[in-house]
Order: structure tokens, then C-alpha cells, then sequence
């Protein structure tokens, strides 16, 4: 089993928004790459102020030319100085680093000009690691110095969530912090041999926890 199954394309209004999934990015080996909207999730997204992905003008096509070429432009360009310390922070694999796909999947491609991003349907299978970020921390308000880098985290499925059935909720011994992002969450929720290890990779504060991103790996 491939430890990346399909990237969705998801979009919020703003920071702290909720965040919904528009469209799938799918690869196999006898269609490609293709590219389509999620039409569940559109009309909501639009009453919000969405439209659509550049290059990807209609809704109601499936897309399956220049797929990659179009969303490569979401990669970090090889001339930056700074491209060694982005592929640690990310914990990419130097040997996939021409392969836009996975590149796409273990990056999320945000920039900060918009509110998209590309978070991956990851599945438990050896090796597997990935970063992910915290969410809700906007409303939990962590005090600064509650977390620190290379915390191990405990999480809990909470399936009953009325806004995603693949919830997952994260804690620092008793405290609750936030929860996994939506789609990078669905891991958790997939049987595997294994439990997942969940760790603090890096931090920013003022006065409380702005952002928390952690380290998810098998």
C-alpha cells in the first residue's frame, strides 16, 4: 500500500475558518494524474467567497492535462538559500524530491498569499512521517509555556463529531490542545499494526501557542 493515497485541495475563508475540501487530486498508473471538484462541498464553499483554483476553471469538468505542472507552482523554487532547512522541517525524503506529487502531499504547497492548501490522505504503513499542524488553537488559547518541541502528544478519535467523522483530538497529558487537521486526521482512524507516535516539531508563541505543528509517524 502507497503511503499517499489522494491530495485534497482545501480551502478556508480565513484564519481560524473552518476548512473545506473543493477538490481530490488523484494518481494511479494507467489514468495519471487527474483533478477534479468535490461538488458536496462547493456550494458551501462559494456562499463563503470561493472560486475556483487557477487553472481549474470549471466545476464540472474532471482535469487531466498538466495536472502537476499546474500545481508544481505551489513548490518551493530550488534556487531558494533556504531549501535544505525546508526539506528538514518538512521531513522530505531527498530521494522524492523531483516527484511533484509526494512533494505536494508532504509540503501541503502553502503559500501565503491564499487559503489553500493540499493535505494528503496518508495510510499507516512502515516509515510513513509527515507533518501536520494543530487545530483550533485560535480557541483553546494554549498558554506559552504548556508545549514544548519534542512533546509526545496523546490523541483521541472522536467519531461522533458533528463536522468530521475522522476527528481527532490531541492533549498534552490532561490538557486538551486542538485537534488534527481535517483529511490529514483520517490516518489515525485506519487499522494498522501499529500506534501512531504523534510529537511536537515546532512551535510559535506570543503569550500563548499561535501555531503548533507536529510530527505524525508510524
Amino acid at each position: 500500500m502507497n503511503k499517499i493515497g489522494n491530495i485534497y485541495l482545501i480551502w478556508r475563508k480565513g484564519p481560524g475558518s473552518r476548512r473545506i475540501p473543493v477538490g481530490v487530486i488523484k494518481r494511479n498508473s494507467t489514468e495519471g494524474v487527474r483533478f477534479k471538484y468535490l461538488a458536496k462541498y462547493i456550494e458551501e464553499a462559494k456562499k463563503q467567497g470561493f472560486t475556483p483554483y487557477t487553472g481549474f476553471p470549471d466545476f464540472d469538468k474532471e482535469y487531466s492535462n498538466n495536472v502537476l505542472e499546474i500545481l508544481s507552482q505551489r513548490l518551493m523554487k530550488s534556487e531558494r538559500n533556504d531549501l535544505s532547512e525546508f526539506y528538514n522541517f518538512w521531513k522530505v525524503d531527498l530521494e522524492r524530491r523531483f516527484d511533484t506529487y509526494y512533494m505536494l502531499a508532504q509540503t501541503q504547497g502553502i503559500i501565503p498569499i491564499d487559503n489553500f492548501e493540499f493535505l494528503a490522505d496518508f495510510n499507516p504503513t512502515a516509515g510513513l512521517q509527515f507533518i501536520t499542524e494543530i487545530a483550533g488553537l485560535s480557541k483553546t488559547k494554549i498558554p506559552a509555556d504548556k508545549l514544548k518541541v519534542g512533546d509526545e502528544l496523546e490523541y483521541e478519535l472522536e467519531k461522533l463529531n458533528s463536522h468530521d467523522q475522522n476527528a481527532v483530538k490531541l492533549f498534552k497529558d490532561e490538557l486538551f490542545l486542538g485537534y488534527v487537521k481535517k483529511i490529514h486526521s483520517r490516518v489515525f482512524h485506519k487499522k494498522s499494526g501499529n500506534k501512531l507516535s504523534v510529537k511536537v516539531h515546532h512551535i510559535e508563541r506570543n503569550g500563548i501557542i499561535q501555531r503548533a505543528f507536529i510530527l505524525v509517524s508510524v
